[in-house]
């Protein structure tokens, strides 16, 4: 079963990057079926040089069976942007967690928060200011199917770190909409998007139903092993 692939970034286009060694080039890929014992696609990560790069397939080898089509992504192009977000209110500590819980805060900050946050603005926080939601480079973890628990390297025992995020949408319909690039914000909100044509959903890729795939790495060695987890 020939790995598909999932991103491909170059170190001029996303200066975030670390690569080992004279590398510019990461590039994800997944085997488009569910292994256990997460049942999710398995992942491989490969630091290249892209000078040393031969001959390119004009067209990736297609799988000849899937799992689910959502594990087969919609080639695309990217547009890096940088963006600043903040930690999801689970990976603040109980004093933080309780400063964005406190509507008074919200108020004497002059932010314009509609009053139906009043009696949940920390719901505001994490909807509008945490974790950005969408395929991203580093960042803050978005939690949701379980709290933050860190993850070790299984080399070197280093806290790893997140590389890449793997959407299943690129914002939602709700509070988090608010994260949708300018030039797609005409038809973010559209009703009746055909299957597939959604500017919230460019790569057609679904990771369970609306969830994310998060690849870590070793900060102490991009060439140990890396680890993956669905939220």
């Amino acid at each position: 079963m020939p790995l598909l692939p999932v991103a491909q970034l170059y170190l001029r286009d996303v200066p975030l990057l670390r690569p080992p060694g004279e590398a510019d080039l990461l590039q994800v890929l997944w085997c488009p079926y569910d292994h256990e014992p997460d049942w999710k696609p398995a992942t491989a990560v490969f630091w290249r040089s892209a000078a040393s790069v031969g001959d390119v397939l004009a067209t990736p080898p297609e799988p000849y069976e899937v799992n689910y089509p959502g594990y087969v992504p919609e080639p695309c192009l990217l547009a890096p942007e940088a963006i600043t977000e903040y930690p999801n209110s689970l990976d603040r500590g109980p004093e933080l967690r309780q400063v964005v819980g406190d509507w008074s805060r919200w108020q004497a900050a002059g932010v314009d928060v509609d009053g139906s946050y009043a009696e949940y603005p920390a719901e505001f926080y994490d909807g509008n200011l945490a974790d950005a939601p969408g395929g991203k480079v580093g960042g803050w973890p978005p939690w949701g199917r379980t709290d933050p628990y860190r993850r070790y390297c299984a080399v070197c025992e280093a806290q790893m770190v997140p590389l890449l995020t793997i959407a299943s949408f690129e914002w939602d319909g709700g509070e988090r909409r608010g994260w949708a690039p300018y030039e797609d914000r005409a038809g973010a909100y559209a009703a009746g998007h055909r299957a597939g044509l959604s500017p919230a959903q460019p790569t057609k890729v679904e990771v369970g139903r609306a969830d994310n795939m998060q690849l870590y790495v070793c900060p102490a060695s991009p060439e140990h092993p890396h680890t993956d987890l669905i939220q």
